[in-house]
């Protein structure tokens, strides 16, 4: 969407006001604290209600693309391990550290919270913004939309918490505790009116449209057991609107191919990195950056300590934040699917000389899931990391956490610089691909396996080295539940989904135990909820009726 110089006015903690004037596609969001501003004056005015609008999205940007909604959303999960630079190791193993003290968690409870309060600001002040009858209907379904997401972390994440649909504009000292069921009650309200008023397609990318909103609603519905309604919604987005599958699914990761038919809703991060709400100091003084997408950092290993490599721009500024299972691994025939090397990277090619050994261009390093044979790797000139020098058998970790199959997805050689820690890449939050095993799977909950087949298919075929799609091809009798979560693996890793998913089929205590053997010990049965952070619980003046999840302390 365009961005617009957006003024946040900040009282006790909560966003109150917002002022500023549309500019060009790629003006930054600038946050401060004016004086002599009141809601009543801002929000009244068509300019000053648009500002409120784009804040509203930029709240995405604290989960989608940045490190701690990577270990919210994938960390804890069947697909990835700690590397040795992983900071929120309490979401990847649930150690005993998980508890209100987590720094993630925080961040991610404030940041939904303001959110939310943003959109209910939005909703309050609608009526008097100025704009027109039209355009106040899709704003308000904009709002609504944004208010159904973000409640729908907040819920997924830790459970039946404070719920509210009025704007906060001073010091709160109580929280309530609403059951599940009402916030999804609201959730499907706000979408069902955002499937209603929403246009179908936006010259200004990154908005909401119907079609976005009617596959997100197909997930809510999916998740409270409505299959049906599911499986209609999916179907209307997978022929309605002229979405399209990318011919390779390596197109999808190409950073000039960003903005294309697969993609149904996105976070868009500016192509100039300046622009991308770096840091505030004054407005965020835990210093948590927004800034372009982070993937490109958290999931690439330490290159840059092996013979003839040195870090640059190609090959990325390694985090070892992450590393995938070997269940993940193990999940790709590499022999008939294309989508193992355009997921991970396995090869490194030199970029300084050795002598007597390495020449610029020629491979360096090479990793792989499978094991060498020492007489092999004898004639290598180049350095290896087979299964053996990485995993055990059972599939913990046998390394460093520093060398390993590395997650490609998001990697970003257009950056300026070595060091940049910023990338343009945008997040996709739906994508076509998606919405066709959504549509699988709400098929085999109404007992319809046959209707499945040619929705993974579609995918399958997709993902399937050219010549070999009927290879890819599954009958009625391979579709299953977990058949189903393991082609979401393969299609999705990375892309902020395994533990919603996990979590909606009731598979994420099973998934995790028997294929994560770092996490499968200390998973119980609580943390399927998170723990609300101890801030929230020492604000709080009814401390005997907004307690802390159960399990946690």
């Amino acid at each position: 969407m365009k961005r617009t110089t957006t003024k946040l006015l900040l009282g006790t903690g909560t966003l109150l006001a917002l002022l500023g004037t549309a500019t060009s596609c790629d003006n930054q969001l600038e946050e401060f604290n004016p004086s002599g501003l009141t809601a009543e004056g801002v929000y009244t005015t068509p300019a000053g209600f648009e500002t409120l609008v784009n804040a509203a999205y930029s709240y995405n940007r604290w989960w989608y693309g940045k490190e701690d909604g990577f270990s919210a959303s994938e960390l804890g999960t069947d697909l990835w391990l700690r590397g040795a630079g992983d900071v929120n190791p309490e979401l990847t193993e649930y150690t005993t550290s998980l508890q209100s003290s987590s720094r993630a968690l925080e961040v991610l409870w404030g940041k939904l919270y303001a959110a939310v309060n943003v959109c209910n600001t939005g909703l309050e002040y609608l009526d008097k913004s100025g704009l027109s009858d039209a355009q106040k209907k899709v704003r308000g379904a904009e709002l609504r939309m944004l208010r159904a997401f973000y409640y729908w972390h907040i819920v997924e994440t830790w459970g039946g918490v404070h719920f509210t649909t009025e704007a906060t504009k001073t010091v709160q000292t109580t929280a309530n505790r609403t059951p599940e069921a009402a916030f999804y009650q609201q959730i499907i309200a706000d979408l069902d009116y955002a499937v209603a008023n929403l246009p179908n397609t936006t010259t200004d990318y990154g908005r909401a449209t119907k079609p976005a909103a009617e596959a997100f609603l197909a997930k809510i519905h999916l998740t409270r057991g409505n299959y049906q309604q599911a499986a209609t919604l999916c179907q209307r987005v997978i022929s309605s609107y002229g979405f399209q599958l990318q011919p390779r699914f390596a197109d999808l990761w190409s950073m000039s191919n960003l903005e294309n038919k697969e993609i149904i809703w996105a976070v868009n991060y500016s192509k100039d990195l300046s622009l991308n709400d770096r840091v505030d100091a004054t407005l965020y003084p835990d210093g948590h950056p927004r800034g372009g997408n982070n993937g490109h950092l958290l999931w690439m290993m330490k290159y840059d300590d092996q013979p003839g490599m040195t870090r640059d721009i190609a090959n990325g500024r390694p985090f070892n934040r992450y590393m995938p299972s070997l269940f993940l691994l193990n999940l790709f025939d590499e022999s008939k699917d294309a989508r193992y090397l355009a997921t991970f990277k396995t090869a490194w090619f030199a970029n300084t000389a050795v002598a007597g050994r390495l020449a610029v261009g020629d491979t360096a390093v090479f990793a792989t899931k499978r094991e060498i044979p020492d007489a092999v790797e004898a004639t290598k000139k180049y350095r290896t990391w087979d299964l053996g020098k990485v995993y055990r058998a059972n599939g913990t970790v046998s390394g460093d956490r520093l060398h390993y199959v590395c997650l490609r997805k998001f990697d970003d050689p257009t950056r300026p610089t070595v060091a940049e820690e910023q990338s343009a890449r945008d997040a996709y939050l739906i994508r076509l691909a998606d919405v066709y095993l959504l549509n699988a799977e709400a098929q085999l909950r109404l007992g319809n396996a046959s209707a499945a087949v040619p929705l993974i298919n579609a995918v399958r075929r997709r993902a399937a080295i050219p010549g070999k799609e009927t290879q890819m091809e599954i009958t009625a009798a391979d579709v299953t539940l977990d058949f189903i979560l393991d082609e979401r693996a393969r299609e999705l890793a990375g892309e902020q989904h395994r533990w919603f998913d996990l979590k909606r089929v009731g598979k994420l205590l099973d998934r995790v135990r028997t294929y994560n053997p770092e996490a499968g010990p200390n998973i119980q049965d609580y943390h399927v909820v998170r723990p609300i952070p101890q801030r929230q619980l020492d604000a709080i003046l009814n401390k005997d009726e907004f307690k802390q999840n159960q399990g946690y302390r």
